[in-house]
């Protein structure tokens, strides 16, 4: 990583990403500031260089990061560091198609909204809708009417980053089931090609059956049948159903009995086997599977009231983690579903962890036909589906993809069982000593954490013993400037 691409990505992480930016009005060449920052920040490197159209901000006394919000906290974003630093090539006259059919329903792109707060009335979703999303799954139906607790949420936080993970009590929609089946009429009504998921949840077999009836009476195109909710209560509902196969296979039963619809189960993380109750679900008659749902978290504890977050009256109960820091384990389910024998060709819609067009396309990978988003836009909003639709067909077109198609499933093979790794040959890292600061970030996570292969010289540059070196590469992924890289593999030492 180039000393620019470092100062353009840190730079642009200390962006507020504002509402109505000051810094694009103040910009004297017309330039979309605040969008080609926001591009940057979710890795939509091309979609900034064409945003930029090689407009350079060369003489410019820089009034956007004198408009910058940002130096109401600390200082203003140094726009032109990273407006200078973006070099990305902008492919020409290439439009890859991103529509997917899944089960058996037609989807402009494969960016849903998934089933949470994010898509809860009418309002929401017509927005969201209007920007570019596809679907969404629609929050939680059902036909009773949650009491709702006050705060509601809680975020994970990491030195600058205030939503390293996300926590939420929230249960099923508090609107009635009335006014959902007429925003869900009204939605299909108004935009007859997006695609409308109604997840919904019953207490009981006659309440599932009736739902699904109901939902697609209002217009919905797939039943969501919400079997992994962590924080529900009562018993029989939320995740106490997902992690029982048989409980599963009823309801899906149940639902399939109201509905002409697709039916997917979407599943609980909250359980070692989640191909035990998705088996179940697709025997009983599910057409697709959607996953992951939050996994059961407790989060931040005040060591001065001992009370958890979010803090209701001094309590709080087991809620819904979600956020970045939940897509490996959501990628796991994925992977373990897709490679399933009796789940085979099942549609998956997955969730879990993504922020940005890239992360989307690791599901996609790893088989899933569609995709849905909740924490991401709680923190950024719609707006973010520009830079997905975009960043995901600039990556298409830059690997000589046509369509999204094409990349589906295409990492499955190279996950493998651990005994099927190559034990055979060791990858030692590579030293850039042009780039390397001389912090010894490297030499102290080797040392304390690693195999003590390390040591500094007399110019602060690392040295590494070949005979201590197991090639574990700690020390390249502790490098804040990116000078230790994977070097070539070889055979190890007898």
């Amino acid at each position: 990583m180039a000393y620019e691409e470092i100062k353009r990505k840190s730079e642009a992480g200390r962006c507020l990403l504002c509402q109505d930016a000051p810094c694009s009005g103040a910009c004297p060449k017309g330039l979309a500031v605040a969008e080609i920052v926001r591009s940057v920040r979710f890795e939509n490197e091309t979609g900034a260089a064409r945003k930029l159209d090689h407009i350079t901000c060369e003489g410019c006394s820089a009034p956007c990061t004198g408009a910058c919000i940002r130096a109401k906290i600390d200082r203003g974003v140094d726009i032109p560091t990273i407006l200078s630093s973006i070099t990305a090539e902008v492919p020409q006259n290439k439009t890859p198609d991103l529509s997917v059919d899944f089960c058996g329903v037609h989807c402009e792109n494969p960016f849903f909204l998934s089933s949470s707060v994010v898509g809860s009335d009418y309002e929401m979703v017509a927005k969201a809708f209007d920007l570019g999303w596809a679907g969404v799954a629609f929050k939680t139906i059902g036909l009773f009417t949650p009491d709702e607790v006050s705060p509601r949420f809680a975020a994970l936080e990491k030195e600058d980053n205030p939503f390293v993970g996300f926590k939420n009590i929230e249960q099923i929609s508090d609107h009635t089931l009335e006014e959902n089946m007429e925003y869900l009429r009204r939605l299909k009504k108004e935009y007859p090609t997006k695609v409308i998921i109604a997840s919904i949840m019953g207490q009981n077999e006659e309440e599932w059956t009736k739902l699904a009836s109901l939902m697609e009476e209002a217009g919905a195109d797939i039943i969501e049948c919400n079997f992994s909710c962590p924080q529900m209560v009562g018993e029989g509902l939320g995740s106490d159903v997902g992690t029982d196969p048989q409980l599963v296979a009823r309801y899906t039963a149940a639902t399939k009995r109201g509905t002409t619809l697709p039916v997917l189960a979407k599943m609980t993380p909250n359980i070692t086997r989640m191909e035990v109750p998705a088996e179940a679900a697709v025997r009983a008659g599910a057409d697709g599977l959607a996953a992951i749902n939050t996994i059961k978290s407790v989060m931040n504890i005040n060591l001065h009231t001992f009370s958890s977050a979010p803090d209701v009256d001094g309590k709080s109960p087991e809620g819904g983690y979600s956020g970045k820091a939940v897509k490996p384990i959501a990628l796991r389910f994925i992977n373990d579903m897709a490679k399933d024998e009796k789940l085979k060709g099942v549609p998956i819609s997955g969730m879990g962890g993504i922020e940005t067009w890239r992360d989307a396309a690791e599901f996609l990978a790893l088989g899933c036909g569609t995709v849905q988003v909740t924490t991401s836009v709680m923190q950024y909003g719609y707006r973010i589906i520009e830079d997905m639709i975009e960043g995901m067909q600039d990556y298409l077109a830059e690997n000589g993809m046509t369509s999204v198609q094409q990349m589906i499933g295409k990492a499955l093979p190279n996950i493998v069982p651990a005994e099927s790794v190559n034990r055979r040959t060791i990858e030692y890292p590579k030293f850039n000593r042009r780039t390397c600061v001389g912090c010894g970030r490297c030499y102290i996570s080797c040392f304390d954490g690693g195999h003590q292969a390390l040591r500094m010289d007399e110019k602060r540059q690392p040295l590494m013993d070949a005979q201590k070196c197991v090639g574990c590469q700690l020390c390249k992924l502790v490098c804040p400037t990116g000078s230790i890289t994977a070097g070539t593999r070889v055979e190890k030492r007898k």
